[in-house]
């Protein structure tokens, strides 16, 4: 349980943060850097959802309760010491849930004939928007995967490289099934 009594606690003012275990980092550090974009992910989804409805919101309000479970899973490294609490991790449900609902999206969606420009939709052009985010997250949390001193699991590594390919298809699908996708024509302004 979360219980966030005091909002400012002023480590930040001098570029300092904890980690959930209570270890003090730099504001710079991967890990940090990592679960900061996964944050920004979050928030832009947030904004998608203004513009959905139904399954599609339910979806996007579900990810962002996933993200949170990721940023957790992020700010709780394993060093191998015993912690009060079971940390939170990302589990393989999670990675095989946008699995399925990326192909039942697809169902519907024409295979692609040439890439698609970001946008069309307002709903699609913030799918996007996130999902831009969402691939720069992927990047910093391979980063801290990849470091010898750190470790993440490999199923947070594989949840952020899903959603960003789950935003995609879900930008299609706010395309009006893709028939509303717009096409790149390479060298059109020539």
């Amino acid at each position: 349980m979360v219980k966030l009594d005091k909002i400012y606690t002023r480590s930040g003012d001098k570029g300092k943060t904890r980690l959930s275990t209570g270890e003090p980092v730099d504001k710079w550090h991967p890990r940090v850097v990592a679960y900061g974009t996964v944050d920004e992910t979050n928030a832009a989804l947030g904004v998608a959802a203004l513009k959905a409805e139904g399954d599609m919101l339910a979806a996007i309000r579900r990810i962002q309760n996933d993200l949170f479970d990721l940023g957790a899973d992020l700010a709780t490294p394993d060093r191998g010491k015993t912690l009060e609490w079971t940390p939170l991790r990302i589990i393989e449900s999670q990675v095989l849930r946008l699995e399925t609902e990326i192909d039942a999206m697809n169902e519907h969606l024409a295979p692609l004939d040439s890439f698609i420009l970001p946008g069309g939709s307002e709903l699609a052009a913030h799918f996007h928007v996130a999902r831009t985010l969402c691939r720069r997250a992927e990047r910093e949390v391979a980063e801290v995967f990849a470091m010898e001193d750190e470790i993440v699991s490999p199923e947070a590594l594989a949840y952020i490289n899903r959603l960003s390919d789950w935003m995609f298809v879900a930008g299609r699908v706010a395309n009006n099934n893709g028939a509303d996708d717009v096409k790149w024509v390479p060298g059109a302004n020539r």
